[in-house]
């Protein structure tokens, strides 16, 4: 979810094909499809680009809204589109976290991820190796016991202040809520957050909104919704062009927010719940990850990002 700052050549090395196919078109299925869960508790819930390798391969770190202790929460994954994911499961260090529904990397701070819960609570987490240290928790403004978060994202704006933007996801009739604020790392503070209401025009059933947030280095904003009737499905997702999020010149912690009246459908993934997705540095190749609840989880790769 984040845009690392890459040398020249891993920022050309973007994930080959096959990809997902990221169009307008209602019924376009994806493929390149790789299972990486087979139950409830093996399903992604957020992902974020580590680094990139010259052969293509990401390496990810992902999260799973898993709520009880000994569930795994972490996993890293190495992926290169066509090939079966190599995947290990990463120990959670801190303060307990659950329901655990997003992820993203800090910018500047190789290593280094903000895990949102649906609750609202942010972990501020360092990934060394086999385990993820919590460096500190705190919430995001404005919590309230009627929201539940499924986005997360980070970017450095130009005037070089950190963005954050997180997502309500709603449901059905609610709209989601879009949020957004600077971020400060040094001390994990918030300034004054912008937000906006944001509906999607599909999925038209059992729909959430806004199942994850991607942002890009120059601030345009891309969601996935997704319907979800149950444990058993069936699912359906899509991935929408939301607007763009733009810090004051200024340097005066405010941030604007503007989302498209009529959002523009960027892609559709029938059969799947995607609550996650990253781009690739410099690149208009992303990843796009599933919880489908009692079938596990997948990823696939998709042309969706625009830098």
């Amino acid at each position: 979810m984040i845009k690392k700052a890459l040398s020249a050549a891993l920022a050309g090395a973007a994930l080959l094909t096959p990809t997902a196919h990221a169009t307008t078109h209602p019924t376009t299925h994806a493929v390149g499809w790789q299972r990486v869960g087979h139950d409830i508790t093996t399903g992604i819930s957020g992902i974020a680009v580590d680094s990139t390798r010259r052969d293509g391969t990401a390496e990810l770190l992902a999260v799973r809204d898993n709520k009880e202790p000994g569930e795994n929460r972490l996993v890293a994954l190495s992926y290169r589109p066509g090939a079966q994911p190599r995947q290990r499961p990463v120990a959670w260090s801190g303060e307990p976290a659950v329901d655990l529904e997003a992820i993203d990397g800090v910018p500047g701070r190789p290593h280094e991820y903000v895990a949102l819960a649906s609750d609202g609570t942010a972990y501020r987490i360092r990934w060394e190796g086999a385990t993820a240290r919590v460096l500190a928790a705190f919430p995001v403004p404005g919590v309230s016991p009627d929201d539940n978060y499924e986005g997360f994202a980070l970017t450095a704006a130009r005037n070089g202040t950190i963005i954050a933007v997180w997502a309500d996801r709603g449901q059905d009739e609610r709209p989601a809520t879009l949020f957004a604020a600077e971020w400060n790392p040094a001390g994990n503070a918030f300034g004054t957050p912008a937000s906006v209401v944001f509906r999607v025009p599909y999925p038209a059933h059992d729909v959430r909104h806004i199942s994850d947030v991607e942002v890009s280095a120059t601030g345009r904003v891309t969601v996935s919704s997704a319907s979800d009737p149950g444990d058993d499905g069936p699912f359906d997702s899509a991935l929408f062009d939301a607007g763009r999020v733009t810090a004051s010149p200024g340097g005066d912690d405010r941030v604007h927010l503007a989302v498209h009246r009529s959002p523009r459908r960027l892609a559709t993934f029938p059969g799947h719940k995607i609550e996650a997705l990253a781009c690739l540095p410099h690149s208009r190749k992303g990843v796009v990850a599933t919880d489908d609840e009692n079938e596990g989880g997948y990823v696939a790769a998709a042309e969706f990002c625009r830098p």
